[in-house]
């Protein structure tokens, strides 16, 4: 076909933009939908794509080259030094002991090392996009799992360098057993001599990084050439994947090492932007393309066995990290989320599977089988999660911890404040520096650890359960203060208390104005829109360094926040409709620019006549 690129072309970019946010839209996440966008135009579906899509293949995997540079870009030195401990106790034990049960139980079945070393490895990584998505939606990446999570996934990244460097080795040990393997333009020199060239090549990489890349990044950028820095960032990562090649190790470990040795640079956040979109869209390309190469015939033969491989993966991964938590004394609330959230397989699982396969480590049998048990095992992540916190948290997760601080919450006060995060402890901290004591609550049971370390009275417990409100003295107490979070806990606590306790006043933090609206829905008398009053301040601070009075200043903000508050009760009215809420919002804006307006120009007037004429004529000035 004369046009095959560009139909080829709107093929995969249509699908991307179909399936990806559907997929995100039922929480599935994007990796997902680029798969499904692949399974759906492969030749088990619509077949649009046949052969072709192995040329794609290797165009895309450029996407895990970049990226590799990129998160190389990530791991400062100094930031992996403060995390040293974590990132070992929990992260490279998980990837050593998870390693080893594989390899194991492969090699016992019969599986040859070489393979079963492939697989295992592969099989030990979890998912990054899908993990951090998931504890970042659910507002948890400052809680026990989160930081945990995080210190896994971060070793995880790292142990992807010798993974990329053992594929390689193994394939050079299968040559000597007659296959040849993965051929590289030194493999024809003595050994000795591609040894030297190896390591040659990874220090030509770290010198190069100090003394070449980065002076020759400094002459760009002088060229103030947006576009020119572009392209020398595309000639940086391509130029240390083609000397990878040569020397016959994997293109994505050089980048990684280049990224790493960039991090401290200058341009480490200008590389950040300029790469980021090549990356996003090439590695969508490539996984559209693993979605497109999965055999669904071969499944459909062995579907017994692959979703037994898939559910057995699942339960070892969480029995592995579940262990590693109680280890590390993380609350079982929180070790439930770490051990079932990190549970699948990983998207890089892909590209070493395809990586053995290029290298005659695998057959394209078992390849196939285990990439579609990648995808299921991540399909089924966000079930398993939903199930977590909707069955099990519920009844596991906080009874045990609960016994704990009931014992001594025998006290009453007439404020009660749940949620002990940066915005509870400062309104916590100023009701206390004015003699006002509050019974506290937190359900983040290494928060409270802390804080009463640091000399809180903090109290372990959900705080939508009633028994627990009962226990804090909600029946007696006035005023019940959220300041979580978490939207869903927010509204649930809101009918709660509404329903079992109504002597409390509510005083409700909202993340944002959208939740403002969801809460003065349910008849919230009091809402308190995050960081509103730090915005107004920004704002106060601007106008006093332009030459305005403070005292005019202050009341303006005051005003600024009552006239925000006030259009609150407008916007609830017509929240269903879009037009209307649209309309009502921009007549309350225009109404309160009109009203500030009047407020200034009387002031101006009647009140501030001790403003200096050169300061009055500053104001004008930036009014204008």
């Amino acid at each position: 076909m004369e046009n095959g690129f560009l139909f080829q072309a709107i093929i995969y970019l249509s699908a991307a933009v179909i399936c990806v946010p559907l997929a995100k839209k039922v929480g599935m996440g994007s990796v997902l939908g680029y798969l499904l966008a692949g399974i759906i135009i492969g030749p088990y579906v619509f077949g649009f794509i046949g052969e072709e899509g192995e040329d794609i293949m290797h165009f895309a995997e450029f996407g895990v080259v970049m990226m590799l540079f990129l998160i190389g870009l990530e791991l400062e030195p100094s930031k992996l030094w403060k995390m040293r401990q974590m990132i070992t106790k929990v992260g490279l034990f998980q990837v050593l002991l998870t390693t080893l049960i594989f390899f194991g139980i492969l090699y016992l079945i019969g599986t040859g090392w070489r393979q079963s070393l492939a697989i295992s490895t592969s099989l030990a990584l979890s998912s990054t996009a899908i993990t951090l998505q998931s504890l970042k939606e659910k507002d948890q990446m400052n809680t026990a799992a989160g930081r945990n999570s995080f210190a896994v996934l971060l070793m995880q990244d790292i142990a992807v360098i010798p993974i990329l460097a053992i594929l390689p080795l193994i394939a050079l040990a299968a040559s000597s057993d007659g296959d040849m393997g993965h051929m590289s333009p030194i493999s024809q020199f003595p050994g000795w001599l591609q040894t030297i060239l190896v390591f040659g090549a990874v220090i030509l990489i770290v010198v190069a990084g100090r003394y070449v890349i980065i002076p020759m990044l400094s002459l760009v950028a002088k060229t103030r050439l947006r576009e020119l820095f572009v392209g020398g960032a595309l000639l940086v990562v391509l130029g240390i994947a083609f000397l990878m090649e040569m020397v016959g190790l994997s293109p994505a470990l050089g980048t990684f090492l280049g990224g790493v040795v960039l991090a401290n640079s200058q341009f480490k956040h200008e590389l950040e932007s300029d790469l980021e979109p090549f990356k996003g869209l090439l590695l969508g390309l490539f996984f559209i393309a693993v979605g497109a190469s999965i055999n669904f015939g071969l499944i459909s033969e062995n579907a017994l066995m692959v979703f037994a491989i898939a559910l057995s993966v699942l339960l070892i991964k969480s029995l592995v990290l579940f262990g590693i938590g109680k280890v590390n004394k993380i609350s079982t609330d929180q070790n439930l989320i770490f051990a079932l959230g990190l549970s699948q397989v990983g998207e890089f699982a892909f590209v070493t599977f395809s990586f053995a396969t290029e290298l005659h480590i695998m057959n394209a049998k078992t390849t196939e089988i285990f990439m579609a048990v990648t995808a299921i095992s991540m399909t089924f992540t966000p079930l398993l999660l939903l199930f977590n916190e909707r069955l099990l948290l519920p009844y596991i997760g906080t009874k045990e911890k609960d016994d704990k601080p009931h014992d001594e919450m025998d006290e009453t006060n007439k404020v009660i404040l749940a949620g002990f995060s940066n915005y509870g402890s400062t309104v916590g901290r100023f009701l206390r520096a004015n003699g006002i004591k509050a019974t506290i609550l937190d359900n983040d049971s290494d928060r409270v650890d802390l804080l009463r370390k640091m000399g809180f009275e903090v109290y372990y417990g959900d705080v939508t359960r009633v028994d627990l409100l009962e226990m804090a003295g909600a029946g007696e107490a006035k005023i019940l203060i959220s300041a979580i979070r978490n939207p869903e806990t927010n509204y649930r606590l809101v009918s709660l208390v509404k329903k079992h306790f109504p002597n409390l006043e509510l005083m409700v933090r909202a993340k944002d104005k959208k939740e403002a609206v969801e809460l003065k829905e349910l008849e919230v008398s009091h809402v308190y829109v995050q960081n509103l009053e730090s915005a107004v301040k920004m704002g106060k601070d601007v106008l006093v360094k332009l030459g305005f009075r403070a005292h005019t200043v202050h009341v303006l903000g005051q005003n600024f926040i009552k006239y925000d508050e006030d259009s609150l009760e407008e916007l609830v009215k017509v929240k269903h409709d879009k037009n209307a809420f649209i309309t009502t919002m921009k007549r309350s804006i225009e109404m309160q620019e009109n009203l500030l307006s009047f407020e200034l120009n009387r002031r101006f007037s009647i009140n501030d006549h001790a403003w200096d004429s050169e300061g009055k004529k500053n104001v004008e000035k930036n009014k204008e």
